[in-house]
């Protein structure tokens, strides 16, 4: 196991372990996330990314509409799935002419932050990937109870079970430009699983959940809320970013895959917040993850959000 690998694993460890209780004051939850993202909700197609699904649980001592300065002091624990299949489940063409299929479960923990006027996340996950997710098994169900194309073949060719212990670190600038809109330029590292730089921007018109903790998606960069302040309106958000991937364990070498020289997202969504329920949907434009690929895709993104 790679050194990155090993400080990966030990930084989740020591962010769990810093949420067990070591003050006079208890940690609590401060409140839950969820983003789903689903390829036939956005271009229609089922291919490629064609969905994952992550819940976020943020615990800490207390939440005042901004990022603690400590470190450890709020802690977000996350776990996420995701389906990559070949364009065709059915008679999918061989490697490196489409990705090969991949079930992937990860389970980690982040800790949220502020210095001065910048946020910043770090954390690390173990992430699974291979049959021993049982994601294929899942997907085969949910297609035969909706009559959807049959994924077996395309599981057939699976990548094998693997363990990927990945780092995250990111750092996050939010800019009010006036009372309604905020610019918030970002750059990301990651280490494991996929190794990246990125940087990019969101652009927020009418306070998207401002006074909450944001968190961005893995697969598409947009953001949800893990708390939630009691805020009620409607906002719209524009972002996008551009990534340089060095190494991907989804698309291994050994399979002849020839990583992009880039990869782009561009996305928009609409936010509308309750006092009860809230909803979110967008879409994100994602370009082509390695040469053989034939098309981007769009990918369709919902968050339903329930507060008693």
């Amino acid at each position: 196991m790679k050194a990155a690998n090993w400080a990966a694993l030990g930084l989740a460890c020591g962010l769990a372990m810093a949420g067990l209780p070591a003050q006079a004051q208890e940690r609590q939850t401060l409140g839950w996330g969820t983003i789903f993202n689903n390829d036939f909700l956005g271009d229609g197609e089922d291919r490629w990314l064609t969905d994952s699904y992550t819940v976020s649980m943020v615990r800490g001592y207390s939440w005042g509409g901004g990022q603690p300065e400590g470190f450890g002091d709020v802690i977000e624990y996350r776990f996420r799935s995701a389906i990559y299949t070949p364009e065709s489940l059915t008679a999918p063409v061989a490697p490196p002419n489409d990705r090969r299929y991949a079930g992937v479960l990860s389970f980690g923990a982040h800790t949220h932050f502020a210095r001065g006027l910048v946020d910043y996340t770090v954390g690390g996950d173990l992430v699974l990937v291979g049959p021993q997710t049982g994601l294929s098994g899942f997907q085969e169900w949910t297609h035969e109870l909706l009559g959807a194309d049959d994924p077996s073949v395309a599981a057939a060719n699976q990548l094998p079970n693997d363990i990927f212990p990945t780092a995250t670190v990111s750092a996050t600038m939010p800019l009010p430009m006036g009372a309604v809109v905020e610019a918030r330029p970002f750059v990301e590292a990651q280490a494991g699983v996929e190794t990246f730089v990125r940087v990019g921007s969101d652009l927020i018109f009418g306070g998207f959940d401002g006074g909450n903790l944001l968190i961005r998606d893995a697969a598409t960069g947009h953001l949800y809320s893990g708390t939630y302040d009691g805020a009620t309106g409607t906002s719209f958000v524009l972002g996008g970013d551009i990534a340089y991937v060095s190494h991907s364990n989804l698309l291994p070498a050994s399979d002849g895959y020839t990583l992009s020289d880039h990869r782009s997202r561009l996305r928009a969504g609409i936010n509308w917040q309750g006092e009860k329920l809230g909803l979110f949907y967008g879409v994100t434009w994602m370009s082509k993850e390695f040469d053989q690929q034939r098309d981007e895709q769009v990918v369709g993104t919902v968050n339903v959000r329930l507060n008693f």
